[in-house]
């Protein structure tokens, strides 16, 4: 059994910050790849974050780069979304995506959060 949770959204003024957290129970972590994507009303799902199992590299849509950081604890099973200069274009659902073995078999799993609530507006 695996299960990937997301934490950390709400309403932040144009400009401002917010963290989002992401925890992963189940999968061997430090070998699974994680990913934030965002779904605005009436748009596709889109990747916003990735980063990788080894050295920590990153890649990030052109639309938050600069903007954004994700980074991730191996020990706490944990990957973070830090978010600076917030603005209104923004606001969308952000989910946590988890693609990685199980932490006792060879199972591979491609699982998603519930996805949190972001919304950037004065």
């Amino acid at each position: 059994q695996v299960q990937v949770v997301e934490f950390g959204g709400g309403l932040v003024h144009p400009g401002g910050s917010l963290r989002l957290s992401c925890i992963a129970s189940g999968f061997n972590f430090s070998t699974s790849t994680m990913s934030w994507y965002r779904q605005a009303p009436g748009k596709e799902r889109d990747l916003v974050a990735r980063i990788s199992t080894d050295d920590g590299g990153a890649i990030y849509a052109d639309s938050v780069k600069g903007r954004f950081t994700i980074s991730r604890d191996n020990h706490k099973n944990t990957m973070y979304l830090h978010m600076s200069s917030l603005k209104p274009e923004d606001t969308a659902v952000y989910y946590c995506n988890v693609v990685g073995p199980h932490q006792y078999s060879d199972y591979w799993y491609d699982s998603w959060g519930q996805g949190t609530q972001v919304t950037v507006s004065s």
